[in-house]
């Protein structure tokens, strides 16, 4: 390190690689002072002019403003507020042409001086040094100085830098033809600037701080030295007029002999650089207190007649400079912001002065001729000895044309400084610059589009983790296991299990429920990890079920205990059935006598056994019948519950008391006189069992059909029906008064089977259960039928059994007995005769009723 610094504060200067030697063409405008212009008409005054973000305006059109007042504050980082360059009124605030080959517009203030030139209050500092660090770098910020020799990258930020600083480097080579501004400021404010390095030392503390001037420059170099004699830390270092000297990475490597890295900065290395013109403002800015709204611009070209160097306010347009200096244009005039090597041409003159303007051109055909057509390379490699920067044009320039990106980043790109040294030495006149500065550009935006594509896709992906997490910390919230609990909880627990076992006697639902409630709360007791507890809901839908049974019951009851309301169709359905079933036991009761002469039985047990058999088969019937109750439960329910439970309760009244009556006859039928043949009885029991399964499908196949009984629809009608059910009931009871008088019980009365069909006399509204009774009825009739015929025959087999031979001293009463036997025998006859009609009659009937 010593010996670096022996060599520097000798003055070694070490080379870089490539670089040209233009002419310099800069005595046209370095031999007069600068020149002070008159106000503009109008100051356009972008809010950008650096690199970094913009400021916040803080203005409002028609707005008075003084000079030197902030149009904006800075608002994030890498911001600098703009200044008033005058005082004046802002007339427009509005988006103009901005200082850019491109001339993309940007916002812009736009301000009409009134010609005081007011300044606003400011507020110097003599006596810097007993400023802090942060003190001076604020100052620096809220004067909105950056860069003025190149990109423009805000000086507070160099001067914040946290990095140590070895070396500090003051670029004033100025290697650009044409550009004197550093070169006359130097000269005549020579003693300002090395104030401002001397700032930048208390800021920075370096250890050495050199000053870089090209040779070219005798009477700058004479003035700075003059000027920093007093200050042994400040070399003044000449260094050779070789282009590009003036860039940052080869001043560097002019210097120190120290070399940036590929995509670094020179603070990686320890070392700092900053332009002449931005040190002057510095000092201006802390010792004057004055922002930065001018700085020196250099005016020169063929077709200007006072070539020179100005001070030209911010935002004034070029084409007030070109005024003022004097400008003769020519066909096709060029206007190039910048030097000849690193400027662009302007789309046009109303483009106001930025802090990064050093120079306007104004050269005619001859001094600077239009670039020719391209022609193809011919592998010379002169570009490539030129590049100071050690890069390959040649092939940078193929994978631009070929938009090979990531070849041309492999190739260091961003290396390049764009000094246009390659394209000057080009023979076939490629715009090798205009190629990289393109490829800069795409390749920048590509980058800027991945980082939000990645910053998206993060987003998506905490996003994602998030939504995760948050539904896995619902699933186990409620696997977590249970706080431990107190002796009450654990008795109230004990309780409600006792309670549940005590009612698990009330059904097989609610033990069921009680069950289940039971292992869960022995689970969540014994601690172990649950899914949501659900036994409370269980619980209330058992106690909502128990409800509903009871209520259901309790209906039911309310049902067989209330009367059920009249109703008339289902009056007249139930008034037919009973007409028609008492029709039908009329008719069999007319049918006995016809039963004399059937064939006897000859043996008493083995008709007691067909009586017995008999008797079961009714109470079978019986029990079929009580059974067939819950099957209409899942038919379609009638209008009325109340009615249903009454016509069930009759029905089961009726069916006991046919039962009651079955048992009654039992006697009758053994006080039948005994059979005497055998196979009579066989054959007559035999028939009585065919004939009871015959009555039993015929019940069975009446039921369905049944169902589609039609109920009577019309009240005329229904109180027709009536009118003969009772006529036939009247007479139905006429002959059951006759029966009585011969005290001959019917069949229908041994059996019952007539109660159990008129139970369906008091039916509830269905239609269909009147037409059941009634199918009912016909096959019980058709029983009782049977029944009478055996007990018929039973009864007419003891005269025939007894048959003696008559003696000859017969009496006229035997006569008499045999001709009524005659008659009755006609008579019977006549009477099955008749009830065989009426029978079939009332099955005809009955068919079309159901």
């Amino acid at each position: 390190m010593e010996k670096l610094l022996e060599q520097i504060k000798k003055g070694t200067v070490w080379a870089f690689p490539g670089g040209v030697h233009p002419p310099q063409q800069k005595t046209l405008s370095n031999s007069a002072r600068i020149a002070r212009l008159p106000l503009p008409d109008k100051l356009v005054v972008p809010i950008k002019q650096h690199i970094g973000a913009n400021g916040k305006l803080i203005v409002e059109k028609g707005q008075q403003v003084l000079k030197g007042q902030a149009l904006t504050v800075p608002v994030a980082n890498w911001s600098v507020p703009v200044h008033a360059p005058s005082s004046g009124t802002i007339t427009d605030i509005a988006s103009m042409p901005s200082a850019h080959p491109s001339a993309l517009p940007e916002l812009s203030i736009i301000i009409e001086p009134d010609g005081k030139d007011q300044w606003c209050e400011l507020t110097p500092i003599p006596n810097p040094s007993e400023l802090s660090h942060d003190e001076l770098v604020d100052i620096i910020h809220q004067a909105g100085i950056s860069g003025m020799g190149g990109a423009g990258f805000p000086t507070y930020v160099k001067a914040d830098i946290k990095q140590p600083i070895e070396f500090l480097i003051v670029n004033a080579v100025e290697c650009e033809p044409y550009i004197t501004a550093d070169d006359v400021l130097m000269r005549e404010h020579a003693k300002q600037v090395v104030q401002g390095i001397e700032l930048m030392q208390q800021i920075l503390n370096p250890t050495l701080c050199i000053v870089g001037i090209e040779d070219n420059k005798p009477e700058a170099i004479a003035a700075m030295k003059s000027a920093a004699e007093h200050n042994a830390n400040i070399v003044i270092q000449t260094v050779p007029t070789v282009y590009p000297s003036g860039g940052e990475k080869q001043l560097i490597k002019l210097l120190t002999n120290r070399e940036v890295p590929s995509g670094g900065i020179p603070a990686d290395i320890g070392i700092l650089v900053h332009n002449t013109g931005t040190l002057f403002a510095v000092q201006q800015a802390v010792y004057e207190g004055k922002p930065l709204i001018e700085r020196v611009v250099t005016v020169t070209g063929n077709t200007i007649h006072n070539a020179g160097n100005v001070w030209a306010l911010l935002g004034t347009e070029v084409k007030h400079l070109l005024d003022c200096q004097g400008f003769s244009p020519v066909p096709q005039q060029r206007v190039v912001m910048g030097g000849p090597m690193m400027g662009f041409t302007l789309p046009t003159v109303r483009i106001g002065v930025i802090k990064t303007t050093n120079c306007i051109l104004a050269p005619d055909h001859k001094e600077l001729a239009e670039p020719g057509p391209e022609k193809a390379c011919i592998r010379c490699s002169a570009c490539a000895d030129a590049c100071p920067a050690s890069l390959l044009p040649q092939q940078l320039q193929w994978f631009a044309k070929s938009k090979e990106y990531d070849k041309l980043q492999e190739h260091n790109l961003f290396d390049c400084i764009e000094c246009g040294a390659c394209a000057y030495v080009c023979p076939s006149e490629i715009p090798l610059v205009q190629y990289y500065r393109v490829a800069k550009v795409e390749i920048k935006e590509q980058q800027a589009e991945k980082i939000k594509a990645d910053r998206a896709k993060e987003r998506f992906d905490a996003r994602k983790e998030r939504l995760e997490r948050e539904q896995q910390e619902r699933q186990n919230r409620h696997k977590r296991k249970p706080a431990a609990k107190t002796s009450d909880e654990k008795q109230k627990v004990a309780d409600a299990l006792a309670r549940v076992k005590s009612k698990s006697s009330d059904g097989d639902e609610k033990s069921a429920v009680a069950a289940a409630i039971a292992r869960a709360k022995a689970k969540k007791q014994q601690g172990e990890e649950l899914e949501p507890d659900n036994s409370e809901v269980a619980k209330e839908r058992a106690l909502r079920k128990e409800k509903a049974r009871k209520y259901k019951e309790q209906k039911a009851a309310e049902g067989e205990s209330s009367p059920s309301p009249d109703d008339k169709k289902s009056a007249v359905a139930a008034a037919i059935a009973r007409a028609k079933a008492k029709k039908a036991a009329q008719a069999e009761q007319s049918a006995e006598p016809q039963n004399d002469e059937a064939t006897a039985p000859a043996d008493d047990k083995k008709a007691a056994v067909a009586a017995a058999i008999a008797r079961a088969k009714a109470k079978k019937a019986a029990q079929a019948e009580q059974s067939a109750e819950p099957q209409n439960d899942e038919a379609p329910a009638p209008a009325d519950d109340k009615k249903a439970a009454v016509a069930a309760a009759i029905a089961r009244a009726k069916a006991k008391k046919a039962a009651k009556a079955e048992q009654s006859a039992e006697p009758q039928s053994d006080e039948a006189p005994a059979p005497t043949d055998d196979k009579k009885a066989a054959v007559a029991a035999a028939i009585a069992r065919a004939k009871a399964k015959k009555a039993a499908q015929a019940e069975q196949e009446a039921e369905p059909q049944s169902d589609e009984a039609p109920a009577p629809a019309d009240d005329k009608k229904a109180a027709v029906a009536a009118a003969i059910a009772r006529a036939k009931a009247k007479k139905a009871a006429k002959a059951a008064a006759q029966a009585q008088q011969s005290d001959e019980p019917s069949a229908a009365e041994q059996t019952g089977e007539i109660e159990p069909e008129n139970s369906q006399t008091h039916s509830p509204a269905d239609d269909k259960k009147a037409a059941v009774a009634a199918a009912i009825a016909r096959a019980k009739a058709k029983k009782a039928a049977k029944e009478a015929e055996q007990s018929a025959a039973s009864e007419h087999s003891a005269p025939e059994q007894s048959n003696e031979p008559q003696t000859s001293s017969g009496s006229d009463s035997e006569k008499t007995a045999s001709e009524q036997t005659a008659a009755e025998k006609k008579k019977a006859a006549v009477a099955a005769a008749i009830a065989r009609a009426k029978a079939k009659k009332l099955q005809k009937e009955g068919n079309d009723q159901s």
